[in-house]
Parts: C-alpha cells; sequence; structure tokens
C-alpha cells in the first residue's frame, strides 16, 4: 500500500515508488511528507502559508533551489511528476540513512536532526538569534512549551502518514 496513492497520478506514484528503491526511503513516508507539506495537494507550484518563500512538492527554500541548480520559480511551473526529480535529488545525500519517518520528515525541516533522538529541540521560542525560526514552525508546538523537539515536528506528519494509509487514500 502506498499512502496518497490514490490522491497522485500513475507516473507520480511510479516516480515516488523508484525514489523510495533508489535511496532506500519508504516510499509511504515520502508520500505523507510530500502531503504534509504541500497541504494534501500534491502541487508542485504550492506556496508556504508563512510566507518564507518555499514552493513545491517539499517546500523548497530559495536557497535550496539554487543549490540544487534551480530555482523555486522553476520549480514552481514543473508538474509534480518533473519535480519528484528535485525531490530525488534533495535526498540523495542522506541515501540509507532515512529509516524512520520522522528522519525523513527531518530530512526536509531540519536536517541536522536526522538521527537525532525524539526529544532533539528543533526551535526554541527564547532562541535571539533565529526568532523567526519558532514563529515560523509554531504550529508544531504540540505542548506549547516554547520548544519544538522532532517528536513534535514529526507528529502531524504520523498522523498524515496514518489518514493517508486509509483505503480511501491508499492504492496498492
Amino acid at each position: 500500500m502506498l499512502a496518497w496513492g490514490k490522491s497522485v497520478s500513475k507516473p507520480f506514484r511510479d516516480r515516488v515508488l523508484e525514489i523510495g528503491v533508489n535511496l532506500a526511503i519508504d516510499p509511504s513516508y515520502l508520500m505523507a511528507c510530500i502531503a504534509f507539506e504541500s497541504a494534501r495537494t500534491f502541487s508542485a507550484s504550492i506556496v508556504n502559508a508563512a510566507g518564507s518563500g518555499a514552493v513545491g512538492l517539499i517546500q523548497f527554500m530559495p536557497p535550496t533551489a539554487q543549490a540544487l541548480g534551480t530555482t523555486t520559480k522553476k520549480l514552481s511551473t514543473m508538474s509534480a511528476v518533473a519535480q519528484l526529480d528535485y525531490v530525488e535529488k534533495y535526498f540523495a545525500p542522506q541515501k540509507n540513512k532515512l529509516k524512520t519517518l520522522p528522519d525523513v520528515y527531518m530530512a526536509i525541516l531540519w536536517p541536522a536532526a536526522v538521527g537525532k533522538p525524539g526529544s532533539f529541540v528543533l526551535f526554541d521560542r527564547s532562541d535571539q538569534a533565529n526568532p523567526k525560526r519558532y514563529v515560523q514552525n509554531a504550529g508544531l508546538d504540540y505542548n506549547k512549551d516554547g520548544l519544538i523537539t522532532k517528536d513534535e515536528a514529526s507528529r502531524r506528519v504520523a498522523e498524515v502518514l496514518q489518514i493517508g494509509l486509509q483505503p480511501d487514500n491508499a492504492s496498492n
């Protein structure tokens, strides 16, 4: 079963399965992250609502797009299937390291947290050097304690995975 498989085209599903094999990532984890990051639209052109400048399936930031040899403008004009090439390119350095859903999501949200325990703090409301980090991700602070841990940040993606695996949403 592929989470959210009924929400995308067969070429999209096939490409996600191929990425999963190529990079040793559970394709349902990747689909859950894409569903979460794209507000379940699976749209290559979706823009980040928080105003970060991020766009697309995994919300590529402008510097990330540039590092991948493109721009957010170009990414936003691609088909979702074409943009999956950049998703694969983005995840490639983490090949064989993303065995859990939290780590797949951390590769997108905060790569420094890949492999860290669930209690690892990603964003701290009292971080005076980088106050926007917490503000832009405040919705992930489940217990509203001013700290966003890896477990908290991954919780919503885990919920999206469970919904995506339901028979109405998953495909074979």
